[in-house]
């Protein structure tokens, strides 16, 4: 499983012209389930997500947690993460999940981080989004639960 993390002041996806996932302060997440990928991917990642300290302490240092900056999350799910670019002109997605799969241990993922009180807001599986964000920093993380 795969994540792409940014910091924001503030993010929005919107499809067919409404939005449909709204944040301030907090964390925009870019998340490709991969084959293989299990529940136990998903709850590593979360605690991940939740635990990392990426935003400023009162010294202006990363010091501090989504959770503890009470800040909100919005999740977007994203299976060109898997894209292989190294053969040829065109991506292989090979290594992706099946929609089926991803789209189950996606919902998995948005409820791990919903049990901890913050606000999460998501995209729409599958569907063709516009996504808007003022990147914070700009501070970016990628994340892989197979190589941490």
């Amino acid at each position: 499983m795969r994540i792409v993390l940014q910091r924001v002041k503030e993010a929005s996806v919107t499809v067919d012209g409404q939005i449909v996932g709204q944040i301030g302060l907090g964390m925009f997440l870019l998340l490709g389930v991969g084959k293989g990928d299990s529940e136990q991917d998903v709850s590593f990642l979360a605690g991940k997500v939740l635990q990392l300290r990426i935003f400023a302490d009162a010294q202006d240092k990363m010091n501090l947690s989504i959770q503890e900056v009470k800040g909100e999350i919005l999740v977007v799910s994203q299976f060109t993460l898997y894209g292989d670019c190294r053969r040829g002109r065109r991506p292989s997605f090979d290594d992706a999940a099946l929609p089926e799969t991803a789209r189950a241990l996606y919902e998995f993922f948005v409820r791990e981080l919903k049990k901890n009180g913050l606000k999460v807001e998501t995209g729409i599986f599958a569907a063709r989004m516009d996504v808007k964000l003022t990147n914070d920093g700009p501070v970016t993380f990628i994340l892989d639960s197979r190589a941490l």
